[in-house]
């Protein structure tokens, strides 16, 4: 079985706060570290009432000291929003606390709307294509020092960081294969380009310092549950964040809500599948034959598994079901 990894957005649940839901990532985290995932991944986002782990580098703090072995990083960074001298100096500061667990991942999403964006940059001018020039500066923040060098990252400089590119279309699988990078696809939530970015990604794919071959993590979905009908029914828990966000919307994440796609238009029931293809719902049994069949026809290297569930003990239970079925 190819390596699983955990992507955690930090839900925060109806009844909750963010200080639960940050507690909540932590405990998530201890509990995929004993189940042998190999990384613990927090996502960027902005003016969201229902994600907690807008400062992501402060929130994989709090994860890291929790936890011992588990590879911890951020699936990803929205580098638009940053600096890049900021982000090698945040990241950097992590590997000094906790060597050799931390990987950056960067997308050039904002991870927010407009008017977040723009409170947080001031302005909006950026041109999107500096978004490579913005990668290459970034990656040369960890370099080893050189005599004579103005801006340095401390800590940062001189540091083995994982860089990854994250995408949900063919742009970012151009970049990394350019660079030589590995590469996360954002196919749990954005499928619609993904066959397309992985032939690019492979097929142009040019070895690096950092890679020899073409390396794809792909996101997925996994709602595990005792019954093919439990695991269906806590996917309504993000059926209805998909429903809320697509409809400007966007809030705490809800309690499962049973037959909440049936009380749906045919537009909003096509496009929750459209965004769930790559999932595994349902039973143990249920969950393995999807899971491997997602594997077998993406040939992915390792998988990024994201299950937002309303119920903590409840997502603790689904990723443990999901390794014991693969066994």
């Amino acid at each position: 079985m190819i390596p699983l990894s955990v992507l955690d957005l930090a839900p925060i649940a109806e009844g909750a706060d963010a200080g639960n839901a940050l507690d909540n990532a932590r405990d998530l985290a201890r509990h995929a570290e004993r189940l042998g995932y190999k990384r613990f991944w927090m996502a960027e986002h902005h003016s969201m009432p229902g994600i907690a782990s807008a400062a992501t580098a402060v929130a994989l703090c709090h994860v890291a000291g929790g936890t011992s072995t588990i590879r911890i990083g951020a699936g990803g960074i929205m580098l638009p929003n940053h600096s890049p001298l900021q982000v090698a100096e945040q990241f950097g500061t992590l590997e000094a606390l906790f060597p050799g667990r931390v990987d950056l991942g960067v997308g050039r999403a904002p991870g927010t709307d407009q008017a977040a964006a723009r409170a947080m940059r001031r302005n909006l001018d950026s041109d999107p294509q500096q978004f490579p020039s913005d990668v290459v500066e970034l990656i040369d923040y960890f370099q080893p020092a050189e005599p004579g060098r103005r801006v340095r990252s401390v800590p940062g400089e001189g540091l083995d960081i994982p860089v990854w590119i994250l995408g949900s279309s063919t742009f970012g699988a151009q970049l990394a294969a350019q660079l030589g990078l590995p590469y996360a696809f954002a196919s749990h939530f954005a499928p619609q380009q993904m066959g397309a970015a992985l032939r690019i990604y492979r097929e142009t794919f040019r070895p690096s310092r950092w890679l020899d071959r073409p390396y794809a993590m792909l996101g997925f979905n996994v709602f595990a549950a005792d019954s093919d009908e439990e695991g269906a029914l806590l996917a309504t828990s993000l059926e209805q964040a998909f429903v809320a966000l697509r409809s400007g919307r966007p809030g705490k994440l809800k309690p499962p809500l049973a037959g909440f796609g049936d009380s749906l238009p045919f537009e909003q029931r096509a496009m929750l599948d459209q965004l769930l293809s790559c999932s595994a719902i349902g039973s143990p049994a249920t969950v393995r034959a999807a899971t491997e069949q997602f594997i077998a026809r993406t040939g992915a290297d390792e998988l990024m598994i994201t299950s937002q569930i309303f119920d903590h003990e409840a997502r603790l239970r689904s990723y443990e079901l999901l390794v014991e079925s693969l066994k």
